[in-house]
């Protein structure tokens, strides 16, 4: 299978002109890839596409490692969201428990006697009641034995909360990083852009595959049946996102990722999917890539960082990379690495 982010060489002989290339060209080259601004014209141009390729991959698994980050932060958000209202319950309990003991130690004050167990138990250190308790003859066990679990609670809520911000700092850290690196990524991608704007037409299109892009309509897809209903739907609204922007971390509806564009979609039908394009390989049953239908989705490459909805007729639908827009392309526009019915 051809990458669709390599054109072949062939392809790409056709459209070089034995020109020289600007200097301009030739010093963006050399940024880019380490060539010297004096190498042959030639291999200069296969550099700069090598590295344009390079980053338009980088870019992609820029994004998906953010849209992980971002998945896990939230997840860890709720987490302490959930251990602090935990915490405020057993708080809530402890008062009321105090409350109580604190009536009751006001009637044994009227009546010109207090219980030192009561005193302990209404002391804001609990711990310092449990220590001394077994020497109180009078202290309940009952009112221990409570007064313990709800310690213990406390200590474990409160645990859960530290640990829980702790990780959520630590993500949001994490994800922080990989905006820097998606960013430096990015001025990598308009370095190259400006050195293949400086490039002669014919080679210019042989980067841009313009011939493999902005479709008016489907690529001749009736008759063509779907796996479900619901793959149905997703195949409709991944239809209506035609032409709407490559945005990196975007879900919709007015801009998408590769991931974003297969989770909004399959949303258009009641479906929910996971975030990236990683789990989205493991959402559905794994089919034989002969056997495709639309709707399924079809993940790239080895470590899955790019991924597509089959619409038929050996045509996939999808989110390309930054630069670009919603388009179809042929199915085998790079290595699969799986194929998954929702």
């Amino acid at each position: 299978m051809v990458s669709h982010r390599r054109c072949t060489q062939s392809g790409f002989n056709r459209g070089v002109r034995v020109t020289v290339i600007s200097a301009a060209a030739a010093t963006a080259a050399a940024t880019l890839t380490g060539a010297p601004a004096s190498a042959d014209p030639k291999d200069t141009r296969k550099s700069a596409k090598a590295a344009v390729d390079r980053l338009y991959e980088e870019a992609e698994q820029a994004t998906e490692r953010y849209n992980e980050a971002g998945e896990r932060v939230d997840r860890l958000r709720g987490e302490a969201d959930r251990a602090q209202e935990a915490t405020a319950r057993g708080q809530e309990r402890v008062n009321r428990m105090r409350d109580a003991l604190g009536a009751m130690a006001g009637a044994q004050y009227r009546t010109g006697s207090i219980d030192p167990a009561l005193a302990l138990l209404l002391s804001a250190d609990p711990d310092t009641y449990l220590e001394r308790a077994a020497a109180l003859d009078r202290a309940g066990a009952r009112q221990a034995l409570t007064l313990d679990k709800l310690r213990h609670a406390q200590r474990k809520i409160a645990q859960t909360r530290a640990e829980a911000t702790r990780a959520l700092t630590e993500l949001e850290r994490n994800r922080a990083a990989v905006t820097r690196h998606k960013r430096a990524v990015e001025g990598k991608l308009r370095e190259a852009r400006r050195l293949l704007a400086s490039l002669p037409p014919e080679e210019r299109a042989s980067f841009d595959r313009a011939s493999r892009s902005g479709r008016e309509g489907p690529p001749g897809l009736s008759g063509v049946a779907a796996g479900s209903g619901r793959a149905t739907t997703a195949v409709a609204a991944a239809h209506q996102a035609l032409g709407r922007p490559y945005v990196w971390g975007a879900n919709g509806p007015s801009g998408f990722d590769c991931s974003g564009l297969m989770q909004w979609a399959y949303a258009q039908a009641g479906v929910s999917l996971p975030r990236t394009s990683q789990a989205q390989r493991h959402a559905g049953r794994t089919v034989p890539l002969s056997q495709a239908r639309p709707g399924d989705l079809v993940t790239y490459r080895a470590d899955a960082s790019h991924i597509g909805m089959y619409v038929g007729n050996g045509q996939v639908i999808h989110a390309p990379y930054p630069g670009a827009r919603v388009r179809y392309d042929p199915v085998g526009m790079m290595p699969i690495s799986s194929v998954t019915r929702i």
